[in-house]
């Protein structure tokens, strides 16, 4: 990474290791530039966010509303994180950029949106080449024009943007807090019932949000099944350089796919969880430092995040060698027939709730055959018992979205406890996880792990599996690992 050479003042970008430059050095930097426009249109997709303001606008009327998109993440010293924007702010916007702040200020009839937002840096001054925010370091930001020409929206300099928010009533502004240290000292609080650490008021926003975000329309379900579409590759990427022979490293798999990701949509969703053998087990493995073993199972929970952000989520499980175990198989047809009796419970006014029952009594159904159930099934499935869990942990999916974890906002009522709508994408995900150090099952099932996760739209007649493009069953499995090794790697093209 180049060392950044500033000015040497520790402000507005610049380092208090940077040295001075010579007058004649400055001199020369200011002149011969030649200005240039970037190229922008609007972009197809911004009546789509214009659509959901107005949404917004309407369930607050008479409120000014304030949505940052939060701020770049210090990764050691002064380099800092690879910037992601506020789901919800991007959600609203489409902007990517940090620091920009969606600002919606009633005017009778609904409200007026302004992004505030950083515009380039000027050749007026010498930020272009001595701040590490200039563009000579990271490159031509857009001009309040050319933001706005882009998204369809009024735009004004962030600078402008704290005397703005000294001017807003507290107790008729919401604010979508713990995004901006900075907004959220500016705006303060309604004096008024809190809830979970934060003003009621603020958290209303919060809460509106994300159950808008609970139905997809057409143009979300296309961003994700782009997504998923990119992610079955990265699958395929990744099953052809796996070897049935020998060992490989956890994070080669995980490179591979991650090098899908960025290649055909943002990046990876969420940290890549690639367990080989007993490291499947663990739900959220993300260290990755292991290595495949022949015999043994390895599990892949990956997903895409596409170039407008909505991400995939999907789960397989390979035997290394190619085949399935008599054990293993049965195992992981437990967890298949879990997942089938989920996806075809899903339908319009089915329960959260019944899904994530339907699946898990299969579970425990599947425990029973194998033994290890210490009551019958209808007393493990019971509120006051739910023994079964020991072997199962999690629920059976979650809402996915322009998150990974879509709608974690929205009331218990309707979401969790509330019933399926039209629009609704979620993934099903049960799975069986026998721990190493687990003494109560037979030492040939410790260390096997087995998940099964598709992402499924919840449609007028049922449920469409979104992420069909790779294989489930313990057949298709063995049939489709051996076809991807065949046809030999590949790079993105």
């Amino acid at each position: 990474m180049t060392e950044g050479q500033t000015d040497g003042t520790p402000t507005d970008g610049t380092e208090s290791h940077d040295p001075d430059f010579p007058e004649a050095f400055l001199s020369f930097m200011r002149q011969g530039w030649r200005d240039t426009a970037l190229p922008v249109t609007p972009r197809p997709e911004t009546p789509n966010y214009a659509k959901r303001r107005a949404a917004l606008s309407a369930a607050f009327p008479g409120e000014t509303l304030v949505i940052p998109t939060g701020t770049e993440k210090v990764r050691a010293n002064d380099t800092d994180y690879p910037f992601r924007p506020g789901s919800d702010f991007a959600y609203l916007t489409g902007d990517h950029d940090a620091d920009s702040v969606l600002v919606l200020r009633p005017n009778g009839s609904g409200h007026d949106a302004t992004l505030y937002m950083r515009p380039r840096s000027s050749r007026e001054t010498d930020e272009f080449f001595r701040s590490r925010n200039g563009e000579l370091w990271v490159g031509r930001r857009h001009t309040l024009g050319e933001k706005s020409t882009e998204l369809g929206l009024p735009t004004a300099d962030l600078t402008g943007l704290e005397a703005t928010l000294a001017d807003l009533a507290p107790g008729r502004t919401r604010v979508l807090r713990g995004f901006d240290a900075q907004v959220d000292a500016a705006v303060r609080p309604y004096d008024g019932p809190r809830v979970e650490g934060q003003p009621a008021r603020d958290r209303e926003l919060a809460i509106a949000i994300s159950e808008m975000k609970l139905v997809k329309d057409e143009w979300e379900i296309g961003q994700l099944q782009d997504a998923i579409d990119a992610t079955v590759r990265g699958f395929e990427d990744v099953a052809r350089i796996l070897p049935a022979d020998r060992a490989v490293s956890e994070r080669l798999l995980e490179g591979v796919f991650a090098l899908r990701a960025r290649h055909d949509g943002n990046d990876v969703g969420y940290g890549s969880i690639v367990g080989a053998g007993e490291h499947a087990t663990i739900l959220h493995w993300v260290h990755n430092h292991g290595a495949t073993r022949p015999g043994d199972l390895l599990l892949m929970d990956m997903g895409v995040e596409g170039h407008n952000l909505y991400t995939a989520d999907v789960t397989r499980v390979l035997p290394v060698n190619g085949r399935f175990t008599a054990l293993q198989r049965q195992v992981y047809d437990i967890v298949y027939a879990s997942q089938q009796a989920g996806i075809e419970a899903i339908r319009p006014g089915v329960k959260f709730k019944d899904v994530h029952l339907t699946c898990m009594r299969v579970l425990a159904e599947g425990l029973a055959e194998l033994g290890l159930l210490p009551v019958g099934v209808d007393e493990a499935m019971d509120e006051k018992s739910t023994v079964y869990r020991r072997w199962t942990l999690h629920g059976f999916g979650h809402m996915l979205g322009i998150d990974v974890h879509d709608c974690s906002n929205a009331r218990k009522e309707t979401y969790r406890d509330g019933a399926l709508g039209e629009g609704y994408v979620l993934t099903v995900e049960p799975g069986l996880y026998f721990q190493p150090e687990d003494e109560l099952v037979p030492a040939e099932l410790r260390g096997v792990g087995i998940r099964i996760e598709d992402d499924v739209l919840v449609t007028a007649t049922g449920a469409v599996n979104l992420s069909a493009g790779l294989p489930r069953t313990s057949d298709e499995v063995e049939t489709w690992l051996a076809e991807q090794r065949e046809a030999g790697p590949r790079l993105p093209s």
